[in-house]
């Protein structure tokens, strides 16, 4: 099993920034990809960045070139740095971890951006 606790998440005013970090423990595949994915209310999860145990990244579009995913393979911690803060970046942020035959969730953090 791989437990997923986040933390970072918060109330910023537009053009703020934040740090999610995601710190994972357990029985963790040596080869994984770590990501953040947000859901805003009445919309689907969606991905918002993702990297992999080598340092591959991915980003979605929306947030390339504000936000930055990031992760310390010691620690088995992830972060997510976000800059330019926009109010449509108002979400539930989740924390996923997949690797092995695991794929786990974290319990989500709130980031809520006023205009």
């Amino acid at each position: 099993q791989v437990q997923l606790v986040e933390s970072g998440g918060g109330l910023v005013q537009a053009g703020g920034s934040l740090r999610l970090s995601c710190a994972a423990s357990g029985s963790i595949f040596r080869i994984n990809v770590m990501g953040w994915h947000r859901q805003a209310p009445g919309k689907q999860r969606e991905l918002v960045a993702a990297i992999s145990s080598s340092g591959n990244t991915n980003y979605a579009n929306s947030v390339k070139g504000r936000f930055s995913i990031s992760r310390d393979n010691v620690k088995n911690t992830v972060y997510l740095q976000m800059n330019s803060l926009k109010p449509e970046d108002t979400a539930v942020y989740y924390c996923n971890l997949v690797g092995g035959s695991l794929n786990t969730w974290g319990q989500g953090t709130q980031v809520t951006v006023s205009s």
